[in-house]
């Protein structure tokens, strides 16, 4: 079963919502539509989102301002009641809660990191830690305990009596990312969690968030607008415009095979050589491979693959851990798909 699951979830504003939606779900055309929404009056926010985020999985919503991720996001805690469609959650529907049993949820199964730390300013940092855990009820001692190895966790041991203004913004944000894990939910909701860091420290938060979740094997949905950032986080990602999701896969099937012109227009700047791997551009071998061939892994990226094939005079093999031959990266493959060509042209380049 999946962790979570939007199921055509629909958000309008405005007036004749109902009918909004009965319109939407008419037509594929979503700027247009969305315009003509505006004009009378109302606003489409999200337009038949479907999408399911499994156990211990990083699941990336990537658009620009106005694509809907945030307003999407709010739906699937409830913080938002859909127009129409359903919020699963461990196979149980959210949106057909009361208001007090998705009270429950989101303070015992549901955590958000927000985009500005949130922090409380006359709480020191084991208080706000373990804010979540008082709310729940927890007992003083045992909130203090969870909070502080959550603290512990995010690489904040020893600042237990900090105050917030003493925490560089880096510091805050793991305070709040603390917060969040010391509830120890089931799922995370991170809207735009880093985006408020300086690159460098968003970069560390980035490797702190990826090697936590190696650790702790969360269910996470983040937002973001940065498609490096999707990039680098997501196992899945879903491309927003217009409230709608165009486009929903791995990052190399974004970088790869992007479902559209906007899509193609996102990708020109990534970094591909620490996105895409061997087994993204390899192709089939073809003929025996002598074994004393140096080789690489299906999931070795761009970057270090670079590295073998320039000191090699023939493609380089790409074997899995039994070291079965898997397919072979020539060099003008290799060459092709840092350039950024698609799927379809590296394989007509090459």
């Amino acid at each position: 079963m999946s962790r979570l699951q939007a199921d055509h979830l629909y958000k309008v504003f405005g007036r004749r919502p109902d009918e909004a939606v009965r319109k939407l779900a008419a037509t594929d055309e979503a700027a247009a539509d969305r315009d003509a929404l505006r004009a009378d009056g109302t606003t489409a926010a999200v337009i038949d989102a479907s999408f399911t985020v499994e156990p211990g999985q990083i699941f990336v919503v990537m658009g620009l301002s106005g694509s809907g991720k945030s307003t999407l996001l709010r739906m699937l805690n409830g913080l938002l009641t859909p127009t129409a469609g359903r919020v699963l959650f461990d196979g149980r529907d959210l949106t057909a809660l009361a208001p007090r049993e998705l009270r429950t949820v989101r303070s015992t199964k549901i955590s958000m990191v927000f985009q500005h730390f949130a922090l409380f300013p006359h709480r020191s940092v084991l208080e706000n830690a373990g804010y979540g855990l008082e709310v729940q009820g927890v007992p003083r001692d045992e909130r203090e305990r969870r909070a502080a190895e959550a603290l512990e966790l995010c690489g904040l041991a020893g600042w237990e009596k900090s105050w917030p203004d003493e925490l560089s913004g880096g510091m805050q944000q793991r305070v709040g990312l603390a917060r969040a894990l010391a509830t120890d939910a089931d799922l995370l909701l991170m809207d735009e969690s880093f985006s408020a860091l300086d690159p460098l420290i968003r970069r560390d938060m980035q490797d702190q968030l990826l090697v936590l979740q190696q650790k702790l094997k969360k269910t996470i949905v983040f937002i973001t607008h940065d498609l490096n950032e999707a990039m680098r986080l997501g196992d899945r990602i879903a491309v927003m415009r217009d409230g709608r999701i165009v486009q929903l896969g791995t990052a190399e099937d974004i970088l790869v095979r992007p479902a559209n012109d906007y899509v193609a227009s996102f990708i020109q700047d990534v970094d591909r050589t620490r996105v895409l791997t061997a087994a993204a551009v390899m192709e089939p071998a073809g003929a025996p491979v002598p074994a004393d061939r140096p080789s690489v892994g299906p999931d070795t990226p761009l970057a270090e693959l670079c590295a073998v094939s320039a000191r090699a005079a023939h493609p380089v093999p790409v074997k899995d851990e039994d070291g079965t031959v898997l397919g072979v990266v020539p060099q003008e493959r290799l060459l092709a798909a840092m350039g950024g060509l698609t799927g379809q042209e590296v394989t007509a380049h090459a």
